[in-house]
């Protein structure tokens, strides 16, 4: 096994077989990068849109005050950000911060591309949900982002057409299940919502909330539990759904998919707090029908959601003024003025629990103008958020997904034999990457 990957060996599980010192010992905040005198640059990669304002802020505020300048260089997202970090970290050339979405983040640490910043974040842990603060710290006494913006996944539903026909929101999964049928035997011609296999995140999403945990250690071992009994649970119920045409099998974000949506022939969706913006050119003639509310939960007593999406703001270990970096990410995704700004300019939802319930969310979005305490019942769900566990190849897990659960899903065919493929492919690029993986 390569070296480094032995050192940056991490878990977003609970406990973790290396303790925080092994961790520190690799990119630490000690690791230098702190002493500085004069004015400091620094280059920020990401992908949000309107961040050059959001900056500009900084620049003119606390930046000018400190001698700290931040340059935004526009980036791609997912994993063709992720390869292009790699890749300059590998050259001794990544920038000093880089925006990285929350399952990408244990990819990055194992490849020793960021720095351990907790000496100088910290303390500002209780802005933000455990759930979601867990996720910036890989389960460690570590911390290696800033949570920037988050998905707490939640239940959408059209109010008039349940009305209709008798329906209301699902507050279990079995009643979730009971209701696709009830509609199916009222009106043959509609679905309740799609099962879609080519959005690996929804899924994710969804074991995540039934306590899943994909990816954790045994010692220096990595231990693969994509096909544990929660995931399986969760692929049953679908794959149950799907068998016996309770809901549909098509993909998402399709034609086909936004005329359901817009005609009414799929009156539900499982998605996230970000799917208004979605709904907006998906369903246009559906404005002011909808409503939202918390995902259906496994039993009555559970109160669990799960998340689709979000990034952190991290230090890269190349970075030659980390603490000046650390301030920046700080003052970003915990300053009042910034958060402002980015929901204005980025149109994100942030994860600090004090800007969720803002000027800035005090109205619901347009398209929800019927509910008004759309943002305020969206915070308490986010509160909810489940911890997760990523691993080093969310990747290659997530193209197995959409391969295996795609055909699946297609084929009306048996979904835990997809997750079990699913399982191996994973569990298989790992050894070839060179990680020692717990049977």
């Amino acid at each position: 096994m390569p070296y480094t990957k032995r050192r940056r060996l991490v878990t977003s599980a609970v406990a973790v077989a290396l303790g925080a010192s092994t961790l520190a010992a690799c990119g630490s905040s000690d690791d230098g990068g702190d002493a500085r005198s004069g004015p400091v640059s620094l280059t920020y990669w990401t992908w949000t849109p309107g961040m050059d304002k959001v900056v500009d802020l900084w620049n003119k505020g606390p930046g000018k005050e400190q001698q700290i300048t931040v340059t935004v260089k526009k980036q791609a997202s997912g994993d063709t950000l992720v390869t292009k970090i790699l890749t300059a970290h590998k050259a001794g050339q990544a920038p000093d911060l880089v925006q990285a979405e929350y399952q990408a983040l244990p990819t990055l640490v194992s490849n020793d591309a960021l720095a351990d910043i907790s000496r100088e974040v910290d303390d500002v842990k209780g802005k933000f949900a455990d759930g979601v603060w867990q996720q910036t710290t890989l389960g460690t006494d570590a911390v290696y982002a800033v949570p920037q913006d988050i998905g707490p996944m939640m239940f959408y539903y059209r109010e008039d057409l349940f009305e209709q026909y008798g329906l209301e929101a699902p507050a279990t999964w079995e009643e979730f299940a009971r209701t696709a049928r009830e509609l199916k035997k009222a009106a043959p011609d509609k679905d309740l919502t799609t099962f879609s296999a080519n959005d690996s995140g929804l899924f994710a999403g969804l074991a995540q909330q039934a306590g899943a945990r994909w990816w954790t250690t045994e010692g220096e071992k990595w231990k693969v539990g994509i096909d544990d009994e929660a995931t399986r649970k969760v692929a049953d119920f679908w794959g149950g759904l799907v068998k016996e045409g309770a809901i549909d099998n098509q993909p998402m974000y399709t034609p086909a998919w936004n005329k359901a949506l817009n005609t009414g022939k799929q009156i539900a969706w499982v998605s996230a707090v970000w799917a208004p913006g979605t709904l907006t050119t998906a369903a246009p003639n559906t404005k002011g029908k909808w409503a939202m509310a918390p995902l259906p939960q496994w039993s009555g007593s559970e109160n669990h959601t799960g998340s689709w999406g979000g990034s952190s703001t991290a230090v890269t270990t190349d970075s030659e003024n980390r603490e000046a970096a650390a301030k920046f990410a700080e003052w970003l995704n915990t300053d009042a003025d910034a958060l402002g700004a980015l929901a204005k300019e980025g149109g994100i939802y942030p994860a600090s629990t004090s800007a969720q319930l803002s000027g800035a969310f005090a109205e619901p979005p347009e398209f929800f103008a019927n509910q008004p305490d759309f943002y305020t019942k969206a915070a308490d769900i986010a509160k909810t958020t489940a911890p997760s566990a990523w691993g080093p190849n969310v990747n290659v897990a997530y193209t197995s997904f959409k391969d295996a659960f795609g055909a699946a899903a297609k084929n009306k065919s048996d979904f835990s034999a997809a997750l079990g493929t699913m399982q191996k492919e994973t569990v298989a690029d790992l050894e070839k990457q060179g990680f020692e993986v717990a049977r």
